[in-house]
């Protein structure tokens, strides 16, 4: 039980680096918070401050939810609780000690951890990722999208019943981050892939 707690608290805490505003500071000298949606993922990390950080954002942030289950795999054999752990570094991006709790939309996290617990479930989602984003442009609602399919995608794997309500929670979770993505979608003003931006 020791070991399963201090792998959660290690997944939070390293799920609580702000790759986004490092990237920003280091490459663009700028805060991100101030620029786009104010937000420290990598789509805002584009429109402020240029791909290369946006790239670098978007690897760190994979990585946090990677990362996570490989710890979790060390301690457990139990696909449950590579999940949970995944979730705690999702969760931790989303809400980070380092940011008073202000943080990003767990995405790219969760895709790390898909990817590392169930990578064919997460090969499936980045296909339709890619379709929305080259139809649409708009990453927000491809994000959306997969979240939203994610948890019914589980099902059809024939996964525990604990693993589907794990991901409805945190599907449910991200969705409810993106509420001003959202509203922007409607309003017709949420940043397209492909509009101006830094080069690098």
């Amino acid at each position: 039980m020791m070991k399963f707690i201090l792998v959660l608290a290690v997944n939070y805490l390293v799920g609580s680096i702000p790759f986004g505003l490092l990237f920003g500071r280091w490459w663009a000298q700028i805060d991100v918070r101030q620029h786009g949606s104010g937000n420290i993922g990598m789509t805002n990390v584009l429109r402020a401050a240029g791909y290369l950080p946006a790239f670098f954002t978007l690897v760190c942030d994979v990585g946090k939810g990677v990362l996570a289950v490989l710890l979790a795999k060390t301690v457990s054999a139990d696909p449950f609780f590579w999940l949970l752990a995944g979730i705690a570094a999702v969760m931790a991006h989303n809400w980070p000690l380092f940011l008073k709790f202000k943080g990003g939309k767990g995405v790219a996290a969760m895709a790390g951890v898909l990817l590392t617990v169930r990578p064919i479930v997460a090969l499936i989602l980045a296909i339709i990722w890619f379709l929305v984003v080259f139809i649409y442009r708009y990453i927000s609602l491809a994000s959306i999208v997969v979240v939203a399919i994610f948890p019914f995608l589980l099902l059809f794997f024939r996964v525990q019943w604990s693993e589907f309500l794990l991901a409805l929670i945190i599907a449910a979770v991200t969705v409810y981050k993106h509420r001003s993505n959202i509203k922007r979608l409607r309003r017709g003003t949420e940043f397209k892939f492909g509009q101006k931006v830094k080069p690098w």
